[in-house]
């Protein structure tokens, strides 16, 4: 019963953003029903309903529009995210940019953006200072990520505190603003966002495994790309410091034969060293904390979807 309301409720959530985010400039509209009709996991919005039903909420439509807005960030962010990757695919589609170019990809990520502002204001506070903060975190996080690339200072703290800030952080308030919506217990909202903070880290962590051993037609998009920029938990298995100044990282030469053969080398090494088997290490650790704190929370059909969404995120494929 609660499956078929969270897929009832997933449905009209697509449908409020395609509502909401029609723009009178034909490129934007274009350009956003684009990267929101490319499907997705629709993780973060599914926490936002299952936090509510969680807490004790009687109304799942309440809260359609908070999770609607969840997802434009995290959308908002991948339009951003594949013009620094220069990604030719998402999701088995064509990026934005590849489409419309970097500009119009930039001002259709900024769009999504400046929408969700739109979305949130009936809702007041506290639940636009949650997402204030959250989509702050997420754009600290991925400047971090790209400044340590860059510089070749991926080291391990260093990457703990970029899948805090550009991953879990959406993740804890997403929880956060559906368990709040429904509940003033503030133990209650604190442990569903603590499920949902180490949640999302062991989402990222299973995303940087995938980048290495995934199988590109099923993620939708090639693999390889955050590793051979020093980026992901596989970056700093070689060392304390890895990254575009250091390593196999620097071997991308003048020519793209060079730079596939750089990639190619430096996976099958990381394939056979163990360290993808670390990483799952520290997957698995940060799901035993979700489960955890989820085990703080009254039992509920809803609990339950919970805990199986852990299971679902450590065993993914795509």
């Amino acid at each position: 019963m609660v499956n078929q309301l969270i897929e009832q409720a997933l449905s009209a959530i697509d449908d409020f953003m395609e509502e909401n985010v029609g723009s009178d400039i034909e490129i934007l509209h274009d350009a956003s029903t684009h990267i929101m009709r490319s499907g997705g996991k629709r993780i973060r919005p599914r926490m936002v309903l299952l936090a509510y039903l969680a807490a004790g909420g009687q109304d799942i439509d309440d809260v359609v529009g908070l999770a609607a807005a969840v997802e434009l960030v995290h959308t908002a962010s991948l339009v951003h995210d594949d013009i620094n990757d220069h990604s030719q695919t998402r999701r088995g589609k064509p990026t934005v940019h590849s489409i419309w170019d970097r500009t119009f990809a930039l001002l259709t990520g900024d769009y999504m953006f400046a929408k969700v502002y739109e979305i949130m204001s009936p809702y007041g506070n506290p639940y636009n200072v949650i997402m204030s903060q959250a989509a702050v975190r997420l754009v600290e996080g991925e400047t971090l990520q790209a400044a340590a690339a860059k510089t070749g200072d991926m080291d391990r703290e260093t990457y703990k505190q970029i899948i805090s800030l550009k991953t879990a952080s959406l993740f804890e308030a997403a929880a956060r603003m559906g368990a709040q919506y429904a509940s003033d217990d503030a133990a209650l909202v604190d442990d569903l966002a603590d499920y949902a903070y180490n949640l999302g880290l062991t989402f990222q962590i299973v995303d940087d495994i995938l980048d290495i051993i995934g199988d590109p037609n099923a993620l939708g998009k090639p693999i390889g790309a955050d590793i051979t920029q020093g980026r992901g938990f596989l970056a700093i298995q070689n060392g304390d410091k890895v990254g575009n100044a250091d390593g196999a990282a620097t071997a991308v030469a003048a020519t793209a034969v060079a730079e596939m053969d750089a990639m190619q080398s430096m996976m099958s090494h990381l394939r056979n060293s163990g360290a993808v088997g670390i990483a799952r290490m520290q997957a698995q650790e940060m799901a035993a904390r979700a489960r955890t704190a989820l085990r703080r929370v009254p039992p509920t059909h809803a609990r339950d979807e919970l805990d199986d969404l852990i299971d679902a995120v450590l065993d993914r494929d795509h």
